[in-house]
């Protein structure tokens, strides 16, 4: 392997290195992400309960990728022994394949193939080694990606592994329904080959993270005690703790579940509970870039604020699916929430990426970064673990409102809310996540613009370019002078102009 690869890091890296690198952390991110589609979210969730996962048990798979972030404190230890962020994120990246690489092959070593519990034993391990690689892969980006360029990369990054991830998901969701229908023994294989095939492309991922180059870090050496009391020590980066963890409970009561509601109590095909899913990262896909170019322009706080209260909608939003009495109509409203939800999810999840790195302290970044990733691990594993507990208990449960029309021709009742299982903690979590927004305010942020002031500018921005195109069409449909064109857009340019430097309030 060394005779492969340069494992030395560099002092001092060229600009042909670091774009080199930027190319090399892309393609691991899409490989990654194709294993991520085939192991992980609504397969694996598919995959548990034809194994006759309990409401606990969902709840525990839901909570596994966060239970296992304390192990960051090892990733911390071994950056401090060796300062070889690179060597350790590739090594325990390929230890986090073997798991999955084992899920792929049961079937096929033993008759009886996997049990639940094995599936959770081999996942948990695959999310320890997972976690000490995470950390020293943020704090190895935030060395290597240029501070300036930190937003528009890795929305661009997020953009084409997410664009991987709509192709795959779709085709592997047909797939899986066509097996379903046609041979439905064979599904729990199906999965199982999915895992196979995930596995393969995450060895991938560790070749093109071995090539890519690692500046030199300053050398840790205080002690690890020492070095987790310092971000809490941070009052700033603490508040960051607080609001992020609070957000975090918050929604992992609820989104875990999405897919579980869809399949369980509205009873959708697998093909349209990840259709759904597509049409939020397709939205998502589409805002990256834009998002991106506004981190950098404004705030990341800036673009919470403006994209938290959307999501919060959406999530409030999904208690109403099973009320509406028509097929139709639960398809139209989920289609909605889906569409907004990736808009604001998008923004949201680049911009606590990257708040987080821009708060922490650039010598003990991995130390930042990891105690950020254990606190909100920690409230995104306890909430899933509540809502499976729960979730038999208010099954039992119903709440409903409905409105009564008495005529002539008898009486129609309208019911415009019932609330029974998992809707009591879509509506709980959205509540939740409406207070936590309180906590983002003491968050202070180098470079915070007014998100009044910002939400105006994006929305004259936007009729601008309107304007622009319209004024095209215009000037050749019309034969409209262009100078008049010309003019009205060059007003419309001083306009965003002065917003953006806070002449226009």
């Amino acid at each position: 392997m060394s005779g492969m690869y340069n494992l030395r890091t560099s002092r001092k890296l060229t600009a042909d290195q670091i774009n080199k690198g930027l190319n090399l952390v892309i393609a691991d991110g899409i490989t990654a992400e194709a294993m991520v589609v085939f192991t992980s979210g609504t397969f694996l969730t598919a995959m548990a309960i034809q194994l006759g996962a309990t409401n606990f048990q969902l709840g525990l798979f839901a909570a596994l990728p966060t239970f296992t972030t304390i192990f960051q404190l090892f990733s911390i230890w071994l950056v401090r022994k060796f300062n070889n962020r690179r060597l350790i994120a590739a090594l325990f990246n390929f230890l986090a394949r073997l798991p999955i690489l084992a899920i792929g092959l049961m079937p096929f070593l033993f008759s009886r193939g996997t049990s639940i519990e094995v599936l959770f034993i081999l996942l948990f391990f695959q999310h320890i080694f997972g976690d000490i690689a995470g950390a020293s892969w943020n704090s190895w980006m935030k060395d290597l990606v240029p501070a300036g360029q930190m937003g528009a990369f890795f929305s661009r990054r997020t953009r084409m592994s997410q664009t991987l991830n709509v192709t795959l998901s779709l085709a592997t969701a047909f797939a899986i329904d066509y097996i379903k229908a046609n041979k439905p023994q064979d599904e729990i294989l199906a999965y199982h080959i999915l895992f196979l095939i995930g596995g393969s492309l995450g060895l991938a991922s560790v070749a093109f993270l071995l090539g890519t180059p690692e500046p030199r870090a300053k050398r840790i050496n205080d002690k690890l005690l020492a070095l987790f009391k310092m971000p809490l020590q941070n009052v700033n980066f603490k508040n960051l703790l607080v609001f992020n963890s609070f957000w975090a409970f918050a929604l992992n009561l609820a989104t875990p579940f999405f897919a579980v509601y869809m399949l369980e109590t509205i009873k959708l095909p697998l093909s349209y509970v990840i259709s759904f899913g597509i049409l939020g990262q397709l939205s998502g896909i589409l805002s990256y870039k834009l998002w991106g170019t506004y981190t950098d322009r404004f705030s990341n706080k800036t673009i919470i604020g403006i994209c938290a209260p959307l999501y919060i909608i959406c999530i409030l939003a999904f208690a109403f699916t099973a009320s509406t009495g028509s097929h139709l109509l639960t398809i139209a409203l989920l289609t909605a929430i889906y569409f907004l939800s990736g808009i604001a999810t998008a923004g949201i999840n680049l911009a606590l990426n990257n708040v987080g790195l821009k708060l922490a302290s650039r010598d003990e970044a991995i130390a930042y970064i990891s105690v950020k990733n254990m606190f909100v691990a920690f409230f995104s594993t306890i909430a899933p673990l509540i809502g499976g507990l729960l979730a038999d208990f208010f099954a039992t449960h119903q709440f409903s409102g409905s409105l009564q029309f008495k005529s002539l021709d008898g009486v129609t009742n309208f019911t415009f809310i019932s609330l029974q299982g998992w809707n009591y903690f879509f509506i709980i979590g959205g509540l939740l996540a409406l207070l936590s927004l309180r906590f983002l305010n003491r968050v202070q942020e180098y470079g915070e613009v007014d998100k009044g002031r910002a939400f105006t500018f994006m929305r004259a921005r936007m009729r601008s370019r309107l304007e622009e195109n319209l004024g095209k069409q215009i000037t050749q449909g019309l034969l409209l002078p262009s100078n008049i064109v010309r003019k009205r857009m060059k007003k419309r340019a001083r306009q965003l102009r002065n917003i953006a430097t806070g002449r226009i309030k």
